[in-house]
């Protein structure tokens, strides 16, 4: 297995500042908000050509007995307890609190080796001397300035030396090896709770309040032997309601998670039937070409005509998504969660399939004789040539004369026909058009 690392520290330390740096990424929200994380955020790094998963933590207040903050150290705790290594990190411009003391003494008590990481050292007016930081106990304090990466290297040396790393082979990035799940969802219709029934523990925080999710967070598992990255995205509120700042951040991360994701898991509430917001959060998807599967939530408290009229509205509200398949859940009691996976796993092998050239172009030949396309200033438009161009979402490339003159309603035709004979069922397929001619016609390469 690979290393694993947590960060811990009280809010606004730089947690997920070094996160960032070691993971080269912007995965980790980072504003100058105490509390800004607040569910474990993993992150594959890499030093000395050795990979390793970096946990981000919320900010870690061990008294706090109840609440929200009192879920967010309970998360810091297992993220301690999953860890090879933890980096303590302090604020070299504060200096010691009182709150670092009592970091340090569940960590003392943890059993885990610790390293303390001074940053914030390139700030005017942080501290020269360290001797207030060894007074918690936990060995010679290491010095960085994570926003611009003085002294990560050696604190990583640090730790690797004391490490006993596995191969690259075993330490291979997760992420890369199965499908991508995104869980998308109004505020408060139980997309945590449903990130924790398949995961079968408590990996994110579920707390009865919306916007209890503020970042992305991605998280690497593997079920029936088979691996898979979850990712539970912030609820997006209305763009109305959007603010400036951490909320407008948090669409971004959602959006940029849609982009990443193989499968989206789009839940929404059967009690409250389809609103306008969900029907806009699945057109997101459906404009980034991901596959869709729907999630009627909450669906073992409704009698026959609630029933009937949650899915009377899904069909209604989501007609243009109509391939989609639906399933009726409920995260809290996990009835019909285990379902989900013959999808997924479907969805996401079957978007990669590739059609051999041959195979399109005799599907148009037949689609053409059907139906030809129409006259348009009295010329009739050609499609003269069809071959796939990516994967992923499935892409067909049609060449031929006036085709950015094709009407909307024979794109449609095309697509369902298409759609039909290759067998894609609920896999989105995205058409281009291309005007000219046919550049695999060997009689074009000779001209040209």
């Amino acid at each position: 297995m690979a290393a694993v690392i947590a960060l811990v520290g009280r809010p606004n330390v730089g947690k997920s500042t070094l996160f960032n740096r070691l993971t080269r990424s912007r995965e980790a929200l980072v504003a100058d908000l105490p509390g800004l994380t607040r569910d474990r955020h993993y992150g594959v790094a890499q030093h000395g050509g050795q990979r390793f998963l970096v946990i981000d933590t919320g900010g870690f207040e061990p008294e706090e007995r109840e609440g929200l903050v009192a879920a967010m150290a309970a998360q810091t705790r297992q993220a301690i307890a999953e860890a090879d290594a933890v980096c303590f990190l302090v604020d070299a411009k504060e200096g010691l609190s009182a709150q670092d003391e009592e970091i340090a003494t569940e960590l003392r008590r943890s059993g885990k080796t610790v390293y303390l990481v001074v940053n914030k050292m390139d700030v005017r007016g942080a501290v020269a001397e360290l001797p207030e930081f060894h007074r918690l106990g936990l060995g010679m304090p290491y010095t960085i300035a994570a926003a611009h990466g003085h002294g990560v290297e050696t604190l990583l040396d640090a730790i690797f030396a004391d490490l006993a790393i596995t191969s690259e082979e075993d330490a291979a990035d997760p992420a890369l090896s199965g499908p991508r799940i995104a869980v998308l969802g109004r505020p408060n219709v139980g997309k945590s709770t449903l990130v924790n029934a398949m995961l079968g523990e408590q990996r994110v925080i579920v707390y009865d309040a919306p916007g209890t999710t503020r970042d992305s967070i991605r998280i690497p598992y593997e079920r029936a032997g088979r691996p898979y990255v979850m990712i539970d995205t912030a609820g997006i509120r209305r763009r109305a309601r959007v603010g400036e700042g951490l909320e407008k951040l948090s669409v971004l991360k959602t959006l940029a998670a849609l982009k990443e994701a193989d499968v989206v898991l789009m839940v929404l509430d059967a009690r409250d039937g389809v609103s306008d917001q969900d029907a806009h959060l699945a057109g997101l998807a459906a404009e980034l070409w991901r596959p869709i599967i729907f999630l009627l939530n909450k669906w073992d408290g409704l009698d026959a005509r609630a029933r009937q009229m949650a899915k009377a509205a899904l069909e209604r509200h989501l007609s243009f998504l109509s391939y989609a398949p639906v399933y009726t859940i409920s995260a809290l009691h996990g009835s019909g969660v285990g379902d989900l996976y013959p999808s997924i796993d479907r969805l996401w092998r079957d978007a990669r399939r590739h059609f051999s050239t041959g195979e399109l172009n005799r599907i148009l030949a037949q689609v053409i004789e059907t139906h030809q396309p129409p006259m348009v200033g009295g010329r009739r438009i050609k499609l003269r040539y069809c071959h796939q161009g990516g994967e992923n979402p499935i892409t067909l490339v049609f060449h031929g004369n006036q085709l950015n003159r094709l009407p909307g309603a024979y794109k449609r035709y095309l697509e369902s026909a298409f759609r039909k004979a290759l067998g894609l069922g609920p896999i989105p397929l995205r058409l281009l058009f291309r005007q000219g001619e046919n550049p695999y016609d060997p009689q074009t390469k000779r001209r040209g």
